[in-house]
């Protein structure tokens, strides 16, 4: 249902939605205890087009062996969807202005940390997005970081958390 246009329903606040994404997330019990506490939380999510990730709670957050570390987990989620975000925004914005993008790789990282009233949040997401530029066909560092300044005013991600997200911009070539 990602990306599905709808015809009402409201978003809560007073407006007509643009879009409706949704995803099937499925944990199953497997006949393990579960009142002790310990049980796994690994899980599963699906999207549309038929795509499953495996998913868990984050080892940091609930120790191993209870969560599994080869899966995807919510914090890693939340980060990779602000980057992913912001690329096709900073992309799109780039070849409006007629510049050519060859690769464009963000190592982006997430603070876990105490938010103003003491509760655990992701208080901050820093995206060190790196670029390169077809030889000749990259802007100057001003426009290159107005780019990335514009790509994150148009990620509606960013706009809808309280998480501080930052830019760490850095080009290659072009």
């Amino acid at each position: 249902m990602a990306g599905a246009l709808t015809g009402g329903g409201g978003s809560g606040a007073g407006e007509e939605p643009v879009a409706e994404s949704g995803a099937t997330v499925r944990w199953v019990r497997g006949g393990e205890a579960f009142a002790d506490g310990r049980y796994r939380r690994a899980h599963t999510w699906f999207f549309d087009g038929g795509i499953e990730v495996p998913a868990s709670s984050s080892p940091a957050v609930v120790p191993l062996p209870l969560s599994d570390l080869a899966a995807l987990d919510p914090e890693e989620a939340f980060v990779a969807a602000l980057s992913s975000c912001h690329m096709p925004w900073f992309l799109s914005l780039a070849a409006r202005r007629g510049f050519v993008v060859d690769r464009h790789e963000d190592r982006a990282t997430g603070v876990l940390g105490r938010d103003g009233a003491g509760r655990t949040a992701m208080t901050a997401v820093t995206l060190r997005p790196e670029v390169a530029f077809a030889p000749g066909r990259g802007p100057g560092e001003e426009e290159f970081r107005e780019l990335h300044g514009a790509a994150h005013r148009e990620c509606f991600l960013a706009d809808s958390v309280r998480t501080e997200v930052r830019r760490e911009a850095r080009r290659t070539g072009g």
